[in-house]
C-alpha cells in the first residue's frame, strides 16, 4: 500500500532508480525538479530536498507542499499541492503529479490525487485546479474520477492542455 511522505534525503537511491526510469529530458511533474537542480550527487540531492522542504513552509502564493508516493522501499512518483492564486498556479494548476512508468495503470495516481485533495481541504482550499496534457487519457480519467469539471482546453507552450476544477470535499474526492 503506498503512502505520501515529505521528500527525504534518506531515499536518495530509491529516488535515483525512479528518476532513471523516466529517461533523459522527460518531465517528472510533482517532484519540483528544476533544470538547475543537481540530483546526481548526494550533496546536490540533499540541497534539492531542502529546497522542497522550504517551499512547503513558505507563506503566500509561493508555498508548495511536495509529497513523494512511496511503497515499501520504492519511490513510485510524486504529487505537489501548489497554494495560492499566482500566475504560475493559474497556468499549471494547484496540483501536479507524476508516476514512474513501471507503477502506472495500478491506480497510484488516482489514490494520490484523492489524498492530496484531502490535504487541500485541510489547508482551507475549497477547490483546486488540475491541468493535464489534452492527450493524456490516464490523467483525464484520474481527474474526472475525483469530480474534475472541464473548464477549457487551451493551447500552451507544451501543446493543448485540459483545465479541470475539482471541488474539495465533493463525492469522488
Amino acid at each position: 500500500m503506498p503512502v505520501l511522505i515529505t521528500p527525504s534525503a534518506d531515499l536518495y537511491s530509491a529516488w535515483v532508480e525512479a528518476h532513471s526510469e523516466w529517461g533523459p529530458g522527460a518531465h517528472e511533474d510533482g517532484f519540483g525538479l528544476l533544470p538547475s537542480d543537481d540530483v546526481d550527487s548526494v550533496a546536490g540531492f540533499e540541497s534539492w530536498v531542502a529546497r522542497l522542504t522550504a517551499a512547503s513552509v513558505e507563506g503566500g502564493d509561493g508555498r508548495c507542499s511536495y509529497r513523494w508516493i512511496v511503497e515499501g522501499d520504492r519511490v513510485l512518483g510524486a504529487i505537489a499541492l501548489r497554494h495560492g492564486t499566482s500566475d504560475f498556479v493559474q497556468r499549471v494548476g494547484h496540483i501536479g503529479y507524476g508516476i514512474r512508468p513501471s507503477a502506472r495503470r495500478r491506480g497510484v495516481a488516482t489514490w494520490a490525487l484523492g489524498e492530496i485533495i484531502v490535504e487541500a481541504g485541510s489547508a482551507g482550499m475549497s477547490r483546486v485546479l488540475a491541468v493535464c496534457a489534452a492527450e493524456n487519457l490516464g490523467s483525464v480519467k484520474t481527474i474526472e474520477h475525483h469530480g474534475g469539471v472541464l473548464e477549457s482546453i487551451q493551447d500552451t507552450e507544451l501543446g493543448p492542455a485540459r483545465r479541470y476544477w475539482i471541488r474539495v470535499g465533493e463525492p469522488g474526492a
